[in-house]
């Protein structure tokens, strides 16, 4: 075995190069390959809409609540002894808060938990109906296949 250690290192590509065919430029008059770009022609599907998150709904209900009461982060943050930052980023839906600071911040509005789910569930129900609405031929469901209830899962 040898002492010697060189101060090289080995690189290894993130992305697999393109196989290196030559390095000389096309001739002048050469043709060019054809650059091969994928068209959306009537035929393709529409991508479809995406529900809303959760957490986008309860934040956004969160957010319209304490604008409503013309009331501060700082105000309802402090009263649901959560912080600032974290309450802020509820209300935007970059955090999945727990049930015990949705309730925390829901109190601290004067809402219960139960009024914070239902309003969130009333917005996912107004965005369901406003981007899938069902056609006039789709037979009318039962009151007793309703799903107008609440499921709440931990």
């Amino acid at each position: 075995m040898s002492d010697h250690v060189t101060d090289e290192a080995r690189v290894i590509p993130l992305r697999p190069t393109a196989p290196e065919t030559s390095r000389t430029p096309p001739a002048a008059g050469a043709p060019r390959p054809p650059v091969l770009v994928p068209r959306r022609g009537p035929e393709a599907p529409a991508p479809a809409a995406k529900e809303p998150l959760w957490r986008d709904l309860v934040g956004d209900v969160l957010r319209r609540e304490r604008l409503a009461q013309e009331r501060t982060l700082k105000d309802v943050a402090d009263a649901a002894r959560i912080s600032m930052p974290y309450l802020s980023e509820v209300e935007r839906g970059r955090k999945e808060a727990s049930s015990e600071v949705l309730a925390a911040a829901a109190r601290a509005l004067g809402l219960g938990l139960t009024d914070l789910l239902s309003l969130a569930q009333g917005e996912l129900t107004r965005h369901t109906r406003a981007v899938s609405p069902r056609s006039r031929t789709a037979p009318a469901r039962s009151s007793a296949a309703r799903r107008d209830g609440m499921c709440l899962a931990a």
